[in-house]
This record gives C-alpha cells, structure tokens and sequence, in this order.
C-alpha cells in the first residue's frame, strides 16, 4: 500500500500463443472473445470517505471554538488523494500550536490532497490561503469541497483552490495575494517520496516564497519505504545545493498506517518535520 514513485515502470509481459487451427474448430465463433476494441467491465470506482482531524490543542480560549475538521478523500486515485496521511494530521497539530508562523500572512500548500493543514490554517488566522494539488478535477473538486464544509461561507473570500504542476510558473498561485509578493509558509505535507519531483518542488518554493526575513516552507513526511529513506532525504540535499537553511524541528510517532508492509515499523510509523530558510 505504499506510494510508487510515479517514476517507477512496471512492465507487464504478456504471453502470446500461436497455432494452426484444424478443420474440426472452424466453426468457433471468434466473436466469442475479446478483441482489441472490447475492453472488460472495469469496476466501480470506490465511494468517497471521510476522515476526522480532532483538534489536539486543549486550551481554555479555544473551548467554544471548531474541535474538529472534516476531510473527504476520493474513493482512489493514482496520486494517492485517497488517505489522510500521518505526516498530514502532524502538520494541522503543529500549526495549531504555533499560529504565530501563518497568523494574517499567506500561506500556499502544495500537493494538498485533502487540504487539512491548509484548510486548518484558514481557520485560525491566516490572511489568504491558496491550496494546490495537480490539475485533475476529482482532487481539485474535492478540495472546494472540504474548504465549503469546513469553512464557513463568510470566511471563504481568503482561501484560494486551484490546479497546479509543480516546477511551473507560479503567477496564478500569487495572483490571489495582497500585491502578489509571495507566501510566507510554504506547505509540503508528505511529498518527498516523489524523488524525481524533488527539484521542481524546490523550484516552485523559491519563485513563490515571499523575500521576507520570517519567511519558511515547512516539510513534513514519513519514510514509507524505508530502504529508500536515503532518497527522500535528498531532497534536503538538493536544497541546501540551492542555498536553503534545512533543520530538523519535529519527529513524532503514529500508528502505522499499513502494518503489513515491508520495512521496519517504527521507521514508517514516525513522522519528521523540516524547516527550509533562506541563507
């Protein structure tokens, strides 16, 4: 159940026979079989299902307040929108707790999926929130969907949801912005497993970052395949390459979410956050 790479080939080999037909078979309808313009039934594709953050921070102010976030995922989906991952519900805790990075600044997340961590920023302060993921309408539609039913309608005018691919230009991400100087938190929640994207990632986060001294993109992920730990990590350092600040801030265990997958479990289990700066 782990995420490919979306790099990885498999190649499926078919087995074809030959033969000369007797007398005795001519009159088998050849009709009978599938050729090459019929194609099997395909099986319905599965319904959507929710998934529910609770909000973890326990504070007196916050008694009266939202304490939870529903989050839709498409039934499936090559791209994995269909699972609200670890690395996800991490990050919604972490800028619950630290309001301070996004409060009335704007915030970009790329690869949303479900969008919890950027639908929770528009919830608890940020100033605009644009919330991307590739350009295919069940994820893009699904988006709006969980931005409507997890915020109200009079607070909608903050949140952006679009279609974007990674590497290329980033004038539509910055149009919604105040003068469209650029985000103050970038938002990568569990992306790094896609090692060819690693460089267009970085691309998009340096045309999209605003100048600001304060400003930062957040990284969190999990080591799914954990003998391609090394991989994911050279994101980071490709990163520094390009003249990012890279450190640690967070490392945090879950529940696995596919315990019968290969690796070592309390590698797949543990969530890791990053921060990148500017040098």
């Amino acid at each position: 159940m782990v995420p490919r790479d979306p790099d990885e080939k498999v190649e499926n080999t078919f087995n074809r026979h030959g033969g000369t037909r007797s007398s005795v078979v001519q009159h088998i309808q050849l009709s009978n079989f599938p050729t090459a313009t019929q194609e099997p039934p395909r099986p319905p594709t599965p319904e959507p299902t929710i998934a529910v953050y609770t909000r973890e921070k326990s504070l007196d102010k916050l008694a009266k307040e939202w304490q939870e976030i529903q989050i839709r995922l498409v039934g499936a989906h090559p791209l994995w929108g269909n699972y609200l991952w670890n690395a996800a519900r991490a990050f919604a805790t972490y800028l619950d707790e630290y309001q301070e990075i996004y409060c009335d600044r704007c915030v970009l997340e790329l690869g949303a999926g479900g969008a919890l961590p950027s639908i929770l920023a528009a919830k608890t302060g940020a100033r605009k929130v644009v919330i991307t993921d590739y350009p295919d309408d069940d994820l893009v539609n699904n988006m709006i969907h969980n931005v409507e039913t997890n915020i109200p309608a009079s607070d909608r005018d903050c949140v952006s949801v679009k279609g974007y691919i990674w590497g290329r230009s980033v004038d539509p991400l910055l149009e919604p912005t105040p003068e469209q100087s650029g985000f103050d938190l970038i938002i990568l929640s569990d992306l790094i497993f896609n090692h060819s994207q690693h460089d267009a990632l970085l691309t998009t986060c340096e045309l999209a970052l605003s100048t600001s001294s304060t400003s930062s993109v957040l990284v969190f992920y999990s080591h799914h395949r954990p003998h391609l730990a090394h991989r994911d990590m050279e994101f980071f350092e490709k990163a520094r390459v390009r003249g990012w600040l890279c450190e640690e801030i967070l490392t945090r265990k879950f529940t696995p979410m596919f315990p019968n997958d290969s690796g070592e479990e309390s590698v797949r289990s543990t969530v890791h956050g990053w921060r990148l700066t500017r040098e």
